[in-house]
């Protein structure tokens, strides 16, 4: 064991589950939670179950890990909901969803984590963004993907800036197209020329071994990084 621990959200599947089973191979003890989790069996990985924008989640997720593990090393703020629809489809109940999750949940469980890394003087915090929010795609609308997920890469530099000098970083990684369980394996298939330059879909390791290259790398904050196949690089 490293003695750190990360608080990993969006954990139950894709992208959040292949985290802790990286970090725990790592050595890092890990706080994992989502609106549902199953029961960890692993006694240094902790569940928690609940709705990330609602801010006594935040203290939950917060306290399991302090009183579990006595630290926080690093939060990744990977949960995330995204819903492609023309601009004026978009319902209240959309609006109130995306914003919920992508922003307000990042907003009150990373004050809560980074007042308690100030205390301990270091700690790393890397944001799930999307390449959507960068470049746009007549093809596939997502306007609330650009406000949540462009309002979560403006807040990275914002942050790491603010907390450089108190030991914080603050990163982010932006995925392109990721194929993961949340849609079936065979509609990647057929993306023809929406696909990035390498032309095809990425993996969920391929973001997984980003965020742990920044994990890796101290001299690294406000970084945007883009895995996406050369996506961002063709616009």
């Amino acid at each position: 064991m490293t003695g750190k621990v990360a608080i990993i959200t969006g954990a139950s599947r894709g992208i959040g589950a292949g985290l802790v089973a990286a970090y725990r191979r790592q050595g890092w003890a890990v706080v994992a939670t989502a609106r549902t989790m199953t029961q960890a069996k692993d006694p240094d990985v902790v569940t928690v179950e609940g709705d990330i924008a609602e801010p006594a989640t935040a203290s939950r997720i917060t306290g399991a890990a302090l009183d579990r593990f006595g630290r926080i090393d690093t939060l990744v703020n990977n949960a995330g909901v995204y819903l492609s629809k023309p601009f004026t489809d978009y319902t209240h109940a959309d609006y109130a969803k995306a914003v919920g999750t992508n922003l307000t949940g990042f907003f009150w469980l990373t004050q809560r984590v980074i007042t308690e890394m100030v205390r301990r003087y270091g700690g790393h915090v890397v944001n799930v963004t999307a390449t959507l929010a960068e470049v746009a795609d007549s093809g596939t609308p997502a306007v609330l993907a650009a406000l949540t997920k462009g309002g979560l890469a403006a807040a990275t530099r914002s942050l790491a800036i603010e907390y450089a000098s108190r030991g914080i970083r603050v990163n982010a990684v932006s995925p392109g197209i990721i194929a993961t369980p949340v849609h079936p394996a065979e509609s990647y298939e057929h993306l023809g020329d929406r696909l990035p330059p390498l032309g095809r879909a990425g993996q969920v390791r391929d973001v997984v071994e980003a965020i742990l290259f920044l994990e890796s790398s101290p001299y690294i904050t406000g970084e945007i990084l883009h895995i996406d196949g050369g996506q961002s690089a063709g616009h």
